[in-house]
């Protein structure tokens, strides 16, 4: 390949920079004061540590044309093995910026801690004394989000909204996998773990739809797990609460268990009426009726066990949304993989005879995406 035909194809990249400057870079130019105090910390960290990259790389490139075959101007000597000036320069701007580092991390992670509630509005506005946050309970469905307003007694499903200045409190879980709660324009990611509650406090500060989605893959309709977040004045959210209640039907324990089965590309749905306490039995998983909650459980083990009648409890502790139905309607619940006596009254594989024609095959569940009506009443 000639030297012209090599530089051309080295360059060829630079002619697809046009067509992207329309990418929107919506985590360095973000809508919430939390996300920009975060692009602001990703924009320093990256100038800091710029300070030694780009002066390494371009004396890399000037010693090698000073010091090039031809240049019989350079001074040579090979006996030179030692610098003191150049020692205290190696070392002392690396640390330099390293401390820099350091310091604005430490004072960072403690600023932007998610479970830290928020006091201003943006860089020029502190939050109003007496001013209550819009509490938003989050659930991490397969594959969907779900979406509880305590204060209004609504919730909805792959869509949210929230006026602009006002603090938003997230409490966020899941219902089977882990997973990941991610609204760039709003805040950083934050995990949803089954049985667990995580936090964030963020803030809106611009009118607009953006975008949401899972940001930890969580199975097969993890891609399309996305939802629409809506930034409102007062009177826009307000309207949205009223057309919610107009439009949504009830979310009681049933449609809760429909809606939880897995499901691809879920239309939004709204939702008038939420049964008392839903959250809550999501959270400590037992919203399906007969299960031990976590919380009872956590009791009964902070009081020193349930002793030897603790077996009874073992089938209300079983949890698993993916085989609901089978074991809801009488079936004993499948034993965890690998799982052998005492844990599941099975014996150990290497006991029993090898099975013919290798290994065996769950049965598949042929069921479709939940309808889309869920109010039974």
């Amino acid at each position: 390949m000639s030297p012209i035909v090599r530089r051309l194809c080295q360059l060829s990249p630079l002619l697809f920079l046009p067509f992207m400057a329309g990418c929107d870079l919506v985590v360095m130019s973000p809508s919430g004061d939390i996300a920009q105090q975060q692009a602001d910390l990703i924009v320093v960290s990256t100038v800091l540590m710029l300070l030694i990259i780009v002066p390494v790389l371009f004396l890399t490139l000037y010693f090698a044309w000073h010091y090039r075959h031809s240049n019989t101007n350079a001074k040579y000597d090979p006996e030179w093995h030692h610098s003191t000036r150049l020692e205290v320069v190696i070392w002392s701007a690396p640390l330099a910026i390293i401390i820099a580092l350091g310091a604005i991390t430490w004072i960072s992670t403690h600023k932007l801690d998610p479970f830290r509630p928020l006091d201003r509005i943006d860089a020029e506005r502190s939050i109003p004394e007496g001013t209550k946050p819009l509490e938003v309970e989050v659930v991490a469905l397969d594959w969907k989000w779900l979406f509880f307003y305590p204060e209004y007694g609504i919730a909805t499903v792959n869509e949210m909204a929230a006026p602009i200045d006002r603090p938003i409190t997230f409490k966020i879980t899941s219902s089977s996998v882990m997973n990941s709660f991610y609204v760039p324009a709003l805040a950083g990611m934050i995990y949803a773990m089954p049985g667990m509650e995580t936090k964030l406090h963020a803030v809106i500060n611009k009118e607009g739809v953006f975008d949401g989605f899972s940001a930890n893959y969580s199975g097969a309709g993890f891609s399309h797990m996305r939802f629409k977040f809506h930034s409102v004045n007062q009177e826009g959210f307000d309207g949205w609460i009223a057309r919610v209640k107009q439009n949504g039907t009830a979310l009681n324990q049933d449609a809760y268990l429909k809606l939880e089965k897995p499901s691809e590309r879920e239309p939004v749905r709204y939702f008038a009426t939420v049964a008392d306490g839903l959250y809550q039995r999501v959270l400590n998983m037992c919203a399906e009726e007969g299960r031990m909650c976590m919380n009872e459980m956590m009791h009964i083990d902070m009081m020193g066990g349930g002793g030897v009648e603790s077996h009874e409890n073992r089938e209300k502790l079983r949890y698993d949304n993916r085989h609901l139905e089978h074991y809801s309607a009488g079936h004993a619940a499948p034993a965890a993989i690998g799982a052998t006596v005492p844990a599941s009254g099975e014996p150990a594989k290497s006991e029993e005879a090898p099975h013919e024609g290798g290994h065996s095959t769950p049965e598949t569940n042929n069921e479709g995406p939940a309808p889309a009506q869920l109010n039974n009443n």
